[in-house]
């Protein structure tokens, strides 16, 4: 059954490559979606597939690419309502 989570992650996560580290971290997950740096400092995303492996790259993204600091992972996961194709990094 396909999921959908939006995530913000917080800390410092800008300028640091996280949204190359979700894109690719999402594709060896299978995982569809997108993501991209907010106006706050934040990064958002919007990921579907399996709950399993979504709360697999969660987990990975709490950790982040070595230059990243995260200090929170919000999750609320959501009803499905557009499919998406790939997972993209979004300017």
């Amino acid at each position: 059954m396909l999921k959908q989570a939006h995530l913000t992650i917080s800390g410092r996560v800008q300028g640091v490559f996280f949204r190359d580290f979700t894109q690719e971290n999402a594709e060896l997950l299978d995982l569809t979606g997108w993501v991209r740096n907010a106006a706050d400092g934040t990064v958002e995303a919007v990921v579907q597939g399996e709950e399993s492996k979504i709360k697999e790259l969660i987990k990975r993204l709490n950790q982040g690419p070595n230059s990243a600091n995260v200090t929170e992972v919000k999750v609320d996961w959501h009803e499905v309502n557009e499919v998406f194709d790939d997972f993209a990094v979004r300017y």
